[in-house]
Parts: C-alpha cells; sequence; structure tokens
C-alpha cells in the first residue's frame, strides 16, 4: 500500500497566485515579482479542439531555466549551467506542440496511471479481472493508450523568494483506459535557488486501484550526441531480470558480475554492448538499497566534457534506467537536433513493472481514504 505523509512542500511563503494567460503569443509573461526565482507563462499552441496548451517558465537567478507545459504536465526545457556557467539545454523535446502531439516517445513526460508494463495488459483486484490496451507488443505500458502524458493538466503557478512551484492536476474518471476508480493527481514541479528541481505527487481514490506515476525525462546532460560516456554510479545492488517481452521474471537478482553494476562509478558505455536483448541498451529496473519509503540519494550521473553532474533523490523503490534503444536517427527535436541510437538516458523513479501482477513486488494498489505520494528531486552541479 502507497500511503505516505505527503512532504511539506508548499510552506506559507509560496502564496503568490500566477495567472494562466499570456498577452504576448510569442514570450513567456513578464515576471511575476522581482526576486531570485521567478514564474512566467506563455501559449505552446493549442489542440484540434481548440483547447490551449500553456508553457510554464521557471527560472532562477543561477541561470537554471525549467519549462513545463499544461500538455501531458510535460518537462520540455532544462536549462543548466556547465563548469564554465554556460546553461545548456539537458532534456530531449521539441520546440512546439505538434511534437509531443505526432512523434513523442514520452518525452518529458507524467506518466501514469500506471507507469512500466503490466504483463499482457490485465491484472486481478479485489477477485475482478481488468483488462488494458496492449500498446507494446503483448503489454501495456505507461497508462495505456491515452495515459497521464496526452491529457491536458490544469495548472497554477506559486513562489516564494527562494523557489518557485507549478501545481498540476488532473481528474482521472473511473474506467480511464481500463482502470477502476476515479483518481485525483498532482504533480508540483519546484525549482529552487540552489539548483534543485524537485517532483511532489500525490493521488487519492474512490476505489481500489493501481497507481504507479514517474516523470519519463529523457536526459543528456552535454544536450546532444550519445550519452555512452557519462558515467553513472547507482545505489542498487540488485536488478530485476527480465523476459524476451521485458516483464520481470519475478526474481530480484544481484548486479555484481553483470552488465548492471553500477554500484561503483561506471561509463554507460562499458558494458552496454554485453547486456541480453535486441536492440543493445539497458532497459531495466534496478532495486535501491533504499527501499523506499524515505527520501534518499538514488544515483549519480556525470557528463565530464561539460562538467555537470545530476544527483537523483527519491521516496520510490525502483529505477528503471533506459538508454535511448529505440531512437535511430529519425527524430529531430529542439534546435534541429536529430536524436540518435543512445542519444539519451531516461531514469524514472518509481515501483517496479509488472508490480500488480508480482506480489513479491511491493505493492501499488491504492485504497480509498488513503494517499499516494512520491518525491524525486534532480540536483545539479558542475566541477
Amino acid at each position: 500500500m502507497h500511503n505516505r505523509a505527503l512532504p511539506v512542500l508548499l510552506t506559507a511563503g509560496l502564496l503568490a497566485i500566477v495567472g494562466c494567460a499570456s498577452t504576448c503569443p510569442c514570450q513567456d509573461s513578464p515576471d511575476v515579482k522581482e526576486g531570485p526565482v521567478t514564474v512566467r507563462t506563455s501559449p505552446f499552441g493549442n489542440l484540434a479542439d481548440g483547447t490551449a496548451i500553456t508553457r510554464y517558465t521557471l527560472r532562477n537567478s543561477h541561470g537554471m531555466t525549467a519549462r513545463i507545459i499544461t500538455y501531458g504536465a510535460t518537462l520540455t526545457e532544462l536549462l543548466v549551467p556547465d563548469r564554465d556557467g554556460k546553461p545548456g539545454d539537458v532534456v530531449l523535446g521539441f520546440d512546439d506542440l505538434g511534437g509531443y502531439l505526432d512523434r513523442s516517445p514520452y518525452f518529458g513526460a507524467t506518466v501514469g496511471r500506471v507507469a512500466n508494463r503490466i504483463a499482457k495488459g490485465r491484472f486481478q483486484l479485489d477477485g475482478v479481472e481488468y483488462r488494458l490496451a496492449t500498446n507494446n507488443g503483448p503489454n501495456f505500458l505507461h497508462g495505456g493508450l491515452k495515459g497521464f502524458d496526452k491529457v491536458v493538466w490544469q495548472a497554477r503557478a506559486v513562489e516564494s523568494p527562494d523557489s518557485a512551484a507549478v501545481r498540476f492536476s488532473y481528474v482521472s474518471r473511473d474506467g480511464e483506459e481500463g482502470f477502476p476508480g476515479t483518481v485525483m493527481v498532482n504533480v508540483i514541479y519546484t525549482l529552487t535557488n540552489d539548483n534543485v528541481l524537485r517532483l511532489d505527487y500525490s493521488a487519492t481514490t474512490d476505489r481500489a486501484t493501481p497507481v504507479n506515476l514517474s516523470n519519463h525525462t529523457y536526459w543528456n546532460l552535454r544536450g546532444e550526441g550519445d550519452i555512452l560516456g557519462h558515467v553513472l554510479w547507482m545505489d542498487a545492488d540488485r536488478y530485476t531480470p527480465v523476459d524476451d517481452t521485458l516483464i520481470p521474471t519475478g526474481q530480484m537478482a544481484p548486479v555484481k558480475g553483470t552488465p548492471m553494476d553500477f554500484t561503483t562509478a561506471t561509463a554507460v558505455g562499458a558494458h552496454i554492448q554485453d547486456v541480453p536483448g535486441k536492440p543493445v541498451g539497458y532497459d531495466h529496473n534496478f532495486v535501491l538499497k533504499s527501499g523506499g519509503g524515505k527520501l534518499a540519494l538514488a544515483l549519480r550521473l556525470t557528463e565530464p566534457g561539460t562538467g555537470r553532474q545530476m544527483e537523483m533523490w527519491t521516496t520510490e523503490p525502483g529505477i528503471q534506467f533506459y538508454t535511448g534503444n529505440f531512437l535511430d536517427g529519425t527524430v529531430t527535436g529542439k534546435r534541429g537536433v536529430v536524436y540518435p541510437f543512445h542519444g539519451a538516458i531516461v531514469l524514472e523513479a518509481q515501483h517496479f513493472p509488472d508490480s500488480v501482477n508480482q506480489p513479491a513486488f511491493p505493492s501499488i494498489v491504492l485504497a480509498p481514504g488513503g494517499t499516494y505520494t512520491q518525491t524525486t528531486l534532480y540536483r545539479f552541479t558542475a566541477k
């Protein structure tokens, strides 16, 4: 059962409510107020039915900028300084809404109601079998045909002297994508003045239902090219082996002596050719030593060329580590950059894949009266 107290995020200082409209169709709205961290809004296009999509820009005084849109509560841009203080965009995405509508492999999106895979799109709960879309070979993936990444979230922004936050809210109705229960979901993105991007999730339901939320940002701390030279340390001494459709077998196997061992800092490309399966690369869940339930350091990712370093802290028990194995040079993203094979790293803080069918895995069932919570944060430095 996911039932932890929601971490304290919005203090009494976060009282300034920011409007969602902009009078200028091309630029962010003016800063809400003078201060080290600001929130701006701007239009980001319209859906076919005319629904307007809004972009929120969070900016601190150290050259870090985050941009998130209401379509999919999606992180579209994150500018992070390198060792020389030069900001660079470290996430993959598109310059306009059309890319996210037509060809996005979950770039930057909030995924749910259940992130990752459910075997054969089926699970049983309270004696009832539920059947879901099979949108990833024989399996269900990342919320189904129209998961949380493909809906419009309501949003409002708040800020304080040392942080700025945007709260995204969505109501997932009973029966949506085959799941039982109406679920009310919130995701809060916060940018602090010490170069931390923090995500706080919460959800409640009126019927028992599986809930497993995550963010699907594609990271490249160099900004372009492949990520094989990125150096990764992960606080995980076990992983969950998978079958040939990437469904866990139920085991939690040791990483020692395998290509999955990142318990000492290792280049991502060092053993990638030894990972079983096709296409070549990682797409595996790692079992964090923290066990979940408390905010703990999960991993450290470093890009030697730029000096950028990202620490990832989370309350979740697992990290799905994916190396852009299906990027193949056919997707052109922001600023005309072509995204190559192994052009990014995805690090999804979440419960394990297929947990709803795996009794040995931590449960993802949320019951009425309980509250799902998750906190994941990314701390950036440069050396």
